[in-house]
């Protein structure tokens, strides 16, 4: 199980069956789960008196402990056809970031253990990106993983199955929508939501001013000007946006190279033959890559699925929990 601040994502015998927003709407009368997943997000920002609308987890943690456990039952009952996918019997192996806490790791397990897991392991995110996109993480050998998420960014040098340098910043996904958020406000004076930004770093999301033919087309914005309260129509381009988010990206590249800065040689050798891996929602940003590459002088290489990887990760884990010896507990 990925268990992210944006989405929840479940693999159950090498197959994804959950990949749902991570969040949870409930009954504000009855503290009753009235929805989760992508069903709760179209309520978000929508809702009247009697539903709440919760992202249960904040920069990779879990902010919310009650709506935690009850997405999670809520998204595992999602795959339970017929028969309980998570008996007393089975496993679960779930993703966390490389900083957490003692304090915040026991709420991540205790959440898991209530929803109805039995065996519960943990494993760092960046490990498990690494494993996911098909790196041996156990070989005497050095690989960099950059795994931009949706609460934070994960940055970990892998050899030997464990982390030798690591680096877990709360700058990420969300970071780039309130970014755009506050551009809006500032630039435009309109109002847009959070699920408006989201579509506008969908839409015209980049982390470079010149894309060449990879260019999109202007974004039309609808919201009410934050003063009058009339409507407004703005066409945003894709350079705006890269401006917009050209602050928090460069937080990513200081982090990044903060990591190397502590890396060994021999490690960082590795590091320049083998190129330095990026996973996770904000790697789809457009341009970023390159930009990294561009900055730093080492090739950046996407995963393939960059959002599955984690809980690809997790998933191959699971199969070797013996082999595995730095899975948590």
């Amino acid at each position: 199980m990925d268990l992210g601040t944006a989405n929840t994502i479940i693999m159950h015998n090498d197959k994804i069956v959950v990949n749902e927003p991570s969040i949870v709407a409930l009954d504000n009368r009855t503290d009753k789960v009235v929805a989760v997943g992508n069903e709760a997000k179209m309520m978000y920002e929508k809702t009247n008196s009697a539903i709440r609308v919760i992202r249960p987890l904040r920069n990779g943690v879990i902010a919310d402990f009650d709506a935690c456990e009850q997405m999670m039952r809520g998204l595992i009952g999602m795959v339970d056809s017929g028969r309980r996918l998570f008996s007393p019997s089975l496993k679960m192996v779930i993703g966390v970031p490389s900083g957490s806490t003692e304090v915040e790791l026991r709420a991540v397990r205790d959440s898991a253990e209530h929803a109805g897991g039995r065996e519960v392991y943990m494993l760092f995110e960046p490990m498990a990106a690494a494993i996911g996109i098909g790196v041996d993480v156990l070989a005497p050998e050095g690989n960099m993983i950059v795994d931009i998420g949706g609460g934070t960014t994960e940055i970990a040098v892998i050899s030997l199955g464990g982390l030798c340098s690591n680096n877990s910043v709360k700058v990420a996904g969300d970071d780039f929508t309130a970014d755009i958020q506050e551009y809006m406000s500032r630039q435009h004076n309109i109002k847009v939501s959070e699920r408006m930004a989201e579509r506008i770093k969908i839409n015209v999301g980049a982390a470079l001013t010149e894309l060449g033919e990879d260019a999109p087309e202007d974004y039309i914005v609808n919201g009410p000007n934050k003063i009058t309260a009339l409507p407004m129509s703005i066409p945003v381009c894709y350079q705006e946006i890269a401006h917009c988010l050209d602050r928090s990206i460069s937080k990513i590249e200081s982090a990044v190279l903060n990591t190397l800065e502590n890396t060994e040689p021999e490690l960082y050798a590795d590091i320049l033959k083998n190129g330095i891996y990026l996973s996770g929602g904000g790697s789809m940003l457009r341009g970023i890559s390159k930009r990294l590459s561009d900055k730093i002088g080492i090739p950046f290489h996407v995963a393939s699925e960059p959002l599955l990887s984690v809980a690809k990760g997790t998933g191959i884990a699971l199969k070797n929990v013996e082999r595995f010896s730095f899975l948590m507990r």
